[in-house]
């Protein structure tokens, strides 16, 4: 259903509409009240009246960082409504009208979540964007939201004030291409998104057991030899194993590196790389095997799993880390590298003559005290070259580097400890942020997926503990989302598993705790689908509105009132056991179904949408709950 609003298309799903020219929420027939705009701002006032954007507005930028954003905001502006604007490196005079201001402001404070805040004001006559190149970059963000999904000559803006900052300094997605690669291009459209949901991390976990995919000049055969292997395991089929047959592999050249990075930080967004160690390296160990604490030889791993051959702790080893690691840390200009540090069997090392020369030499008791050696050791060359060090929480065992940064993943216990330690923590635990784990049941998944996260889990997650004390949970930085890709070997596998929980994770970054609210953030979703839709994502395509997996009637019927989740979708429906197809039933008016004592009735939809594309089919069990007899 649709509705014609002050000569604005209006998509309707459920009670709410959502304005697709000015990105409200508002109720059929009422006057709009909220903002559609993901990340929810700190603070917003509607005002009277709107803005009227065309062709013809003039585009003022302060300065050089904001002539920066300008070019940004044109690049959207075009893709989005159809035109550019002229810009002008000024400021508007006292009789300008019909422009919009991008004005660098200097922040009274060192803290990243004023450095990245914005103030953005609307009214009929001008826009004003004002706050640091990052805040400005933000704000952009916002005012792109607000704007028609589709091309339009004018887009009208409605008049409001906003001042926003985020919650955390580290709002992450994470990407295994270990596992399977993706194309620069994938990575670019990847980084947009981000962007345009104001998140400011890219973690790129550049190496595993499975694949080497970081070009290293002074060790060519890191990506000769481990940048293959011979075949990936078929489906799920790890144990026992069978392997697919197919050989598979590729890395990321240097030169490609920097035109990422180079992407990446024009959108404020920093990439942190991955380099494991000292476990998941048999990629490295196939390359070169005298880095290993037996002889070898090796191959790239084609099953998925953890490994047991790792770097032994010679000077061989840390000589070829340090050149390694010197390389990495030049071609990423942030502050973090990531060394992985998690699952590290220590058998080989139990054995190795030159593991336990190491820990006698040294004082260590245990392998688990060895491990934290090494990591100290990289940590110290590390810090010598201005960077900080950041692992998963087993970087924990044995004693943790000093000045290293947790990345908290098996639960939060790690996080919590590393922050009474006086530690920077990351949460990213496997509970709320694991996007490899299906949307839903695995029944009602397009692929067949394990585990089950759905969008409610992940927006409801708080990343700080309330068992840490004020001082304490000042160490959380952030959070951030995780996406491993063993049984995701197509790029459209992986955005279905980021959208729409990518956007839900944002708002859990960037919103204060008491500013969220579950009802509001699942109707601002709807304005967000076509953006996605058009963004060309193969977003997975949520459950009709109105359809519970499971109902207790009371009643001899039931009325199902379904609303599509994705406006301009089609639904079609079986009620007789079979799998739906478009060549089953359209939905087209609320469904009356008989209920029979001691039998459920089995109703199933899949979702079509615009641009083609099925949903998995849903499915809502009608169940006999004490039907009234007449």
């Amino acid at each position: 259903m649709s509705y014609q609003v002050l000569a604005v298309l209006t998509l309707c799903s459920g009670i709410f509409c959502v304005n697709s020219f000015a990105g409200q929420l508002e109720k059929p027939g009422e006057k709009s009240h909220a903002l559609a705009v993901i990340p929810k701002p700190a603070s917003q006032q509607l005002g009277q009246g709107s803005f009227s954007l065309s062709g013809k507005t003039r585009l003022f930028a302060s300065d050089a960082a904001a002539l920066s954003n300008a070019s940004l905001l044109n690049d959207r502006l075009e893709q989005t409504l159809g035109f550019r604007l002229a810009v002008l490196q000024k400021l508007p005079g006292k009789g300008d009208a019909n422009y919009l201001l991008l004005k660098t402001e200097a922040q009274s404070t060192n803290k990243q979540s004023q450095d990245e805040a914005y103030a953005l004001a609307i009214n009929p006559q001008s826009i004003a964007l004002k706050g640091s190149p990052a805040g400005q970059f933000y704000g952009m963000q916002t005012l792109l939201q607000m704007l028609p999904a589709k091309a339009s000559d004018v887009a009208r803006l409605p008049a409001a004030s906003i001042a926003d900052n985020p919650r955390f300094s580290w709002r992450g997605m994470h990407l295994d291409v270990g596992r399977h690669m993706v194309s620069v291009e994938f990575i670019k459209k990847f980084l947009d998104q981000m962007a345009f949901y104001k998140m400011n991390t890219f973690h790129w976990h550049l190496t595993e057991d499975q694949g080497w995919r970081i070009e290293i000049k002074a060790y060519p055969k890191l990506t000769e030899v481990g940048g293959w292997r011979k075949e990936s395991t078929l489906k799920r089929h790890v144990e026992p194993y069978i392997g697919d047959g197919k050989p598979y592999g590729g890395f990321y050249t240097q030169e490609q590196i920097k035109e990422v990075v180079a992407y990446a930080a024009a959108r404020h967004i920093t990439v942190v790389p991955e380099i494991e160690l000292p476990g998941h390296a048999q990629a490295a160990l196939a390359a070169y095997p005298e880095l290993a604490c037996t002889p070898g030889p090796f191959e790239v791993a084609t099953n998925w799993g953890i490994f047991e051959d790792i770097f032994c702790p010679s000077e061989a080893t840390f000589h070829f880390l340090e050149n390694v690691l010197t390389e990495v840390m030049a071609l990423f200009p942030g502050q973090y590298l990531h060394i992985g540090g998690d699952e590290v069997p220590k058998a080989r090392w139990k054995k190795s003559a030159l593991a336990q020369e190491v820990m006698r030499r040294e004082g260590l008791k245990n392998e688990e005290e060895l491990q934290s050696w090494f990591i100290r050791r990289v940590e110290k060359f590390i810090n010598s070259k201005g960077k900080r060090l950041i692992g998963w929480d087993e970087i924990l065992e044995g004693g943790l580097a000093p000045n290293a940064t947790v990345m908290s993943w098996r639960g939060e216990d790690g996080g919590i400890a590393a922050a009474r330690q006086g530690h920077d923590v990351i949460m990213s635990p496997t509970s709320h942020c694991y996007f490899d784990a299906g949307q839903g049941p695995k029944e009602q998944e397009s692929w067949e997926l394990g585990g089950e996260l759905p969008i409610e889990k992940v927006y409801a997650y708080n990343p700080v503990p309330a068992v840490l004390k004020a001082e304490e949970q000042r160490h959380v930085k952030g959070v951030q989302a995780n996406i491993w890709t063993e049984y995701l070997s197509k790029p459209e596998m992986i955005e279905y598993m980021a959208f729409p929980r990518l956007l839900a994770m944002a708002e859990v970054a960037w919103t204060a705790q008491q500013g969220k609210e579950y009802a509001s953030f699942e109707k601002r979703l709807e304005a967000h689908y076509p953006r996605l839709q058009q963004a060309g994502l193969a977003y997975r395509i949520p459950r009709p509105i109105g359809l519970p997996a499971q109902v207790n009637a009371m009643d001899k019927t039931h009325t199902l009132a379904l609303h599509a989740p994705v406006a301009g979708s089609k639904m079609y429906y079986t009620v007789d056991g079979t799998v739906p197809d478009t060549s089953s039933p359209q939905y087209i008016r609320p469904l009356v179904i008989a209920v029979k004592p001691g039998q459920d009735s089995l109703v199933q939809v899949l979702t079509v949408s615009p641009d083609g594309r099925h949903s998995a089919v849903q499915r809502s069990v009608i169940r006999s709950a004490g039907i009234v007899q007449k």
